[in-house]
């Protein structure tokens, strides 16, 4: 029962410690780069955050991207340098999507794993993808795009 009690506990050092780093490299992107993401927001340590413009990216409150996920801000092929990407709060971004440029996803929207975002999303929808179509409307999430019962 013992060894239970340390698995767990080093279970949650090892929790709270990636939670801490997540915070950190949020905090770096928002003073070292200028962009516009909520303290709270969660980006994955594998996940690609667009620096070309990164004053062209905003995240809302509350949001969650996962592993291998790109998030572009700027369209080189276009010459649209000042793109804005927007991300609404309470999201969650699945695993290797890609979120394109000049592109506005609203709150509480899931975009499903491997979806490529090429389009405005509404909120309170669910897409999924290439290119990503709404395939539910009118949910609702709570934090980090989890849906609410």
């Amino acid at each position: 029962m013992r060894a239970r009690f340390v698995n767990q506990r080093m279970f949650m050092v090892l929790v709270n410690l990636r939670n801490r780093l997540l915070y950190a490299r949020t905090w770096y992107y928002r003073t070292m780069y200028g962009m516009d993401i909520s303290p709270d927001v969660r980006i994955s340590l594998k996940a690609r955050i667009d620096k070309t413009n990164p004053k062209g990216l905003s995240i809302g409150e509350k949001t969650m991207v996962a592993f291998d996920a790109i998030i572009l801000s700027h369209d080189f092929a276009s010459r649209r340098h000042a793109a804005k990407t927007r991300i609404g709060k309470h999201c969650f971004i699945g695993c290797a999507s890609i979120i394109m440029p000049n592109v506005t996803i609203g709150d509480e929207v899931i975009v499903a794993a491997g979806s490529v975002v090429t389009k405005d999303v509404p909120s309170n929808s669910i897409v999924a993808g290439n290119p990503a179509k709404i395939i539910k409307s009118d949910i609702h999430t709570v934090e980090y795009g989890m849906i609410a019962e």
